[in-house]
């Protein structure tokens, strides 16, 4: 049958987005460790950033086309000045572009990471001790079920029962950004 299509303006269905956050928020569970490492190594790069090699900038302006400059029939010394203002441009412009890439990367990142971080510590109960250890610390089932003293079929169910949570509090920011962006 037909579904009511959502209220965000952007096509998608209320159980299409439902599904996708959901699958987002496992992706986070399974991924965390490695997304953690990711933030590291990108933080790493934004801190280091030396700018792009002097050679790839040069092939950089050997495979873009002149921009509308006119070729220079003077003397060598103007066409040496030329091309090393236009080096320079290029040069700036790249290192601008990576840098600017990398930082937006890192914040997009970071800010999910602290948002998943934020929703597990809303969960209820003995949740966010549990889901922090089973993912944030990345112990194993058998671990958990040791230190908290329950089955393997238990800690699936704090597992399950946290997934349903975070889907609640991620619907929810959802919902607010929605409507912020409609005001």
């Amino acid at each position: 049958g037909l579904r009511a299509v959502g209220t965000c303006g952007c096509g998608k269905s209320e159980d299409w987005r439902r599904k996708e956050m959901r699958e987002e928020i496992r992706r986070m569970f399974s991924e965390y460790q490695t997304r953690e490492k990711e933030l590291k190594i990108l933080k790493f790069r934004i801190t280091n950033f030396k700018g792009i090699e002097p050679d790839d900038v040069i092939k950089s302006m050997c495979l873009s086309g002149h921009e509308g400059e006119k070729v220079q029939t003077s003397g060598p010394s103007d066409r040496t000045a030329s091309a090393a203002l236009n080096y320079r441009r290029v040069a700036d412009k790249l290192d601008d572009d990576l840098f600017d890439g990398l930082l937006e990367e890192y914040q997009k990142k970071k800010e999910e990471m602290d948002f998943f971080r934020f929703g597990i510590s809303c969960l209820s109960g003995k949740l966010p001790e549990i889901i922090t250890d089973m993912v944030i610390e990345g112990m194993e089932w058998q671990e958990l079920s040791e230190k908290y003293e329950v089955s393997h079929s238990m800690i699936g169910k704090y597992r399950k029962k946290a997934l349903e949570e975070l889907e609640t509090i991620y619907s929810i920011r959802e919902h607010s950004d929605t409507a912020f962006m409609l005001s």
